[in-house]
């Protein structure tokens, strides 16, 4: 058993945006996750995904079977027809693993609504096969997505861990770390830092290249385990728009390409 290491759609955020001027499509995107030798992408929060016909979705599968990339899926939002649909995709995709997260706008459940709908709908996605990963962020106290995973008590249920998100709620990375470990089914990596405004008006808070910023990746690899346990280390970048975007890309592109090197070294 060990950890795969797989690139989000994040990690090609900007590339994928309608920010560019010749946006990338999902086909294209795996293409450059083959080149780079990775083999699992996770599509996530990737907004064409839901208007797609199954025989759009079976073509993205057809191109990453081509390719020898395996699929994670992504979303927001735990409404039982959202999970139902997305667990529809999962089969078509074969993704074995669908990331959510609690709140969209218009239904932000609490607990007990949370391990209602997902006692309701997990006996479906364990029959598929499919587990969902709820992420940690600053939306929901990682202790109350902890009472709801514990609540729903199911093997097909568990967290996806990414530390930078809880700092925006005061949420400190090693304390978020310790508390989901023995929960974790998926790993988000990214890094983070602070920079001060100009003036030293405040900071931004916001991404750094893998292993340059506050992220501390081997406390954290220690607490979860992912190659004994077997979790998937998914790429994603915070990478602000830079002055152009050939620079935006070429950046986006070094992070991607650095993040896989730091990743492959453990």
């Amino acid at each position: 058993m060990s950890s795969t290491i797989g690139l989000s759609s994040y990690a090609f955020f900007w590339q994928l945006s309608d920010k560019v001027s010749e946006p990338l499509t999902i086909h294209q995107a795996l293409e450059r996750t083959a080149a780079l030798g990775v083999e699992l992408f996770q599509i996530c929060d990737y907004a064409p995904l839901e208007g797609m016909t199954d025989s759009e979705l079976k073509e993205i599968r057809a191109t990453a079977d081509r390719l020898g990339i395996a699929l994670e899926l992504g979303t927001k939002g735990i409404r039982p027809e959202h999970l139902r649909k997305f667990l529809h995709i999962a089969g078509i995709l074969g993704a074995p693993l669908l990331r959510t997260m609690f709140n969209v706008p218009g239904h932000t459940p609490a607990a007990e609504e949370a391990v209602a709908i997902f006692k309701e709908v997990l006996p479906e996605f364990e029959a598929a096969g499919v587990k969902i990963a709820v992420e940690t962020y600053e939306q929901v106290p990682t202790s109350r997505i902890l009472e709801v995973i514990r609540g729903v008590d199911s093997p097909h249920l568990g967290i996806c861990s990414d530390p930078a998100n809880t700092v925006a709620a005061l949420e400190m990375p090693r304390e978020v770390i310790d508390a989901v470990a023995p929960y974790v089914l998926n790993m988000h990596i990214k890094d983070f830092a602070f920079s001060r405004k100009e003036g030293w008006v405040g900071f931004t808070y916001s991404g750094a290249p893998l292993g340059e910023g506050l992220l501390d990746y081997d406390y954290m690899a220690g607490k979860i385990q992912p190659h004994e346990r077997n979790i998937n280390q998914i790429v994603e970048h915070w990478l602000p728009w830079q002055d152009s975007e050939a620079d935006t890309i070429r950046l986006e592109n070094q992070w991607t390409q650095q993040s896989i090197d730091f990743l492959r070294s453990k």
